[in-house]
């Protein structure tokens, strides 16, 4: 076992989760994949995230034939309904007037692709948001202030989102900003990564 046998890729063109992996003090480049993320019909938020993260990883495996490859994928859930990135500033008010005084389910893919070997492991980490109630000026205030367009779910819980909250529930807190560091450590651990290194 060696600390890091293979160059390491995340799939992702996201500052979360290039953050995320950082904290593993791995050395690793990362690029992003083109895939198409829309949900085929009758495909469950599971299983979603799950293929999504998988094609992420193999996206870039012809470029890194002899790589660890990291995919991730998030949607959030509310009456099995999946609330993605709200993209513009109404969606974002939208997805929050919905989650007030709700409890929203986010669900994270995550697939490492060994590309020399194919063999990929993969799974989702789930974690349960309870919101408080919010009023309109503080969904317009939060928004203005936080900017959560590119966020699934309409909110950054490392950031500013966490006032937006009553309670969290989960494995790994990681997993809420969109990448699962314990499982991602069970899966390189798998691949001869040891950690720390």
């Amino acid at each position: 076992m060696t600390d890091q046998p293979q160059p390491l890729i995340l799939a992702s063109s996201s500052p979360f989760r290039r953050e995320l992996l950082g904290k593993l003090r791995l050395s690793f480049q990362h690029h992003s994949p083109d895939i198409d993320e829309r949900a085929r019909p009758g495909e469950t938020p599971t299983e979603l995230v799950l293929r999504l993260a998988r094609d992420k990883a193999a996206a870039l495996a012809d470029a890194h034939p002899d790589a660890l490859i990291i995919g991730s994928d998030q949607v959030a859930v509310i009456d099995g309904d999946v609330l993605g990135k709200p993209g513009d500033h109404d969606t974002a008010v939208a997805q929050l007037r919905r989650a007030s005084g709700r409890t929203v389910q986010f669900l994270t893919g995550l697939c490492l692709l060994n590309s020399a070997t194919g063999r990929h492991q993969s799974g989702c980490e789930r974690f349960t948001v309870h919101f408080r109630q919010l009023r309109d000026r503080q969904i317009e205030r939060y928004i203005e202030v936080e900017q959560p367009l590119n966020c699934a779910g309409s909110f950054k819980s490392e950031g500013l989102g966490i006032v937006l909250f009553k309670a969290l529930e989960g494995r790994d807190p990681n997993a809420l900003v969109g990448l699962p560091l314990i499982m991602l450590t069970d899966f390189l651990a798998a691949e001869g990564v040891i950690l720390p290194g």
